[in-house]
């Protein structure tokens, strides 16, 4: 009997076994032992509560204006939504620090930033792509900041050939006129761009192009220029003597900058020369036309030629409007049939060279828009096309060795990169 109750019990014991074993496979976990209670269900865990995340701060804001026709700073910023008092604080914080509000004008942009809670925090303007100013908002009023870029300069060679015209050239060559008006006023003491420019002249340059960024801004200093037309080319060089001022030279070491320009008209159109023998347009019958005529539009600025001191200025006869201008060296200009006189030009006044002293008219004994232009020596009228004027200053003799290996070096380089 006591075998039979023992066998008994393995059977259930094993049986248990058995049991467990096929809960475990089934994932379950059971820690009762034999022959005590099963542990109650441990409850299950609370869930837990989801927290909202917190609310992100109102972002900054940044607000273009653009100036309109008859805009002030002030005006501006008050039609973007800053106060009229703020404005002139931030106006006059601005002028304080330099910045000629003047000048703006329309189509210049002007950027304000605001906070979360629409309060201006800053106000910028670029008056050039080199400088910026930000006048920013603290707690005892406005302070301006000044943000200058310095200027990404590259040297760049140009070459072209003229066909009918320079400003044709240099823009098939993808530039822009100020180049234009660079080269011209490099070599104007030596060629007249009005009356000596052939289809075929060729050119070319080391000129300094100012980067902001990727982006060309402006040109600077022509390095060295050469212009071929009807087998002369000019030369120059550009080269700072000594402590003087940057300036052009040739490569003998004289200043291309004379005492004379060769042309009062920066361009225009030769329409009658120098003889002693031309039909006369309204009296009729053969004289002398001791002068050059120069085609041009109605208000074209007339520049003087050379320093010098007004000796006439105003109505003179069958001249209509004219100025009379008295030089060194016993030379004297005359600009006949001007539309009016330039500003602060009268008897006695002095002039420099390049000064607008009028604008290109019709009045007198005209037929159409001319400036009528004589230069006369030691009072005798000479062909302005022809004269040989004082030459400019040479390089000092110290400092001939240096620019001449600064021209051979400029030199070999426009032959190496722009054959002409």
């Amino acid at each position: 009997m006591m075998v039979g109750r023992m066998s008994d019990r393995i059977r259930l014991v094993l049986a248990l076994v058995a049991v467990m074993v096929v809960l475990g496979t089934a994932g379950l976990t059971t820690q009762w032992r034999l022959g005590s209670e099963a542990p109650a269900p441990e409850p299950p865990a609370p869930a837990e509560t989801a927290v909202p995340p917190a609310p992100e701060p109102p972002s900054e804001r940044l607000q273009t204006v653009t100036l309109r026709r008859g805009d002030s700073l002030v005006l501006a910023l008050t039609r973007a939504g800053l106060e009229p008092r703020i404005g002139h604080e931030v106006a006059t914080a601005l002028a304080r620090a330099g910045v000629d509000l003047r000048r703006l004008k329309p189509g210049d942009t002007v950027e304000i930033t605001w906070s979360g809670t629409d309060k201006p925090m800053a106000v910028s303007l670029q008056p050039s792509p080199w400088l910026g100013y930000a006048a920013v908002a603290e707690e005892d009023g406005w302070t301006v900041k000044r943000l200058e870029t310095t200027p990404d300069v590259r040297l760049a060679m140009v070459q072209g050939r003229v066909e009918r015209s320079l400003f044709e050239a240099v823009d098939q060559a993808g530039e822009s006129p100020p180049l234009v008006l660079a080269v011209v006023n490099i070599f104007e003491w030596d060629f007249d761009f009005t009356a000596d420019t052939r289809s075929g002249d060729r050119f070319r340059l080391l000129v300094e192009k100012r980067y902001a960024g990727d982006t060309f801004v402006s040109y600077g200093r022509v390095l060295a220029a050469q212009y071929a037309s009807d087998r002369r080319t000019l030369t120059a060089i550009g080269y700072t003597p000594g402590r003087d001022r940057f300036g052009y030279y040739d490569l003998d070491g004289r200043s291309l900058k004379k005492s004379f320009l060769k042309s009062p008209l920066e361009f225009s159109r030769i329409t009658s020369r120098f003889t002693y023998a031309r039909p006369h347009p309204i009296l009729g019958g053969t004289l002398p036309h001791l002068a050059v005529d120069y085609a041009a539009p109605m208000g074209t600025p007339v520049r003087a030629v050379a320093d010098g001191v007004v000796s006439r200025a105003g109505r003179d006869g069958g001249y209509g409007n004219a100025v009379r201008i008295r030089h060194r060296s016993g030379y004297e200009t005359l600009y006949a049939h001007l539309s009016r006189l330039g500003s602060g030009i009268h008897p006695g006044a002095r002039v420099s060279q390049r000064q607008v002293i009028g604008y290109v008219g019709s009045t007198g004994m005209s037929t159409g828009p001319h400036l009528h232009y004589e230069v006369i020596k030691g009072g005798q009228r000479v062909n302005p096309l022809g004269e040989k004027f004082i030459p400019g200053e040479p390089i000092p003799a110290p400092e001939r060795g240096a620019f001449d290996g600064h021209a051979r070096e400029l030199i070999t380089r426009l032959e190496d990169e722009a054959p002409l």
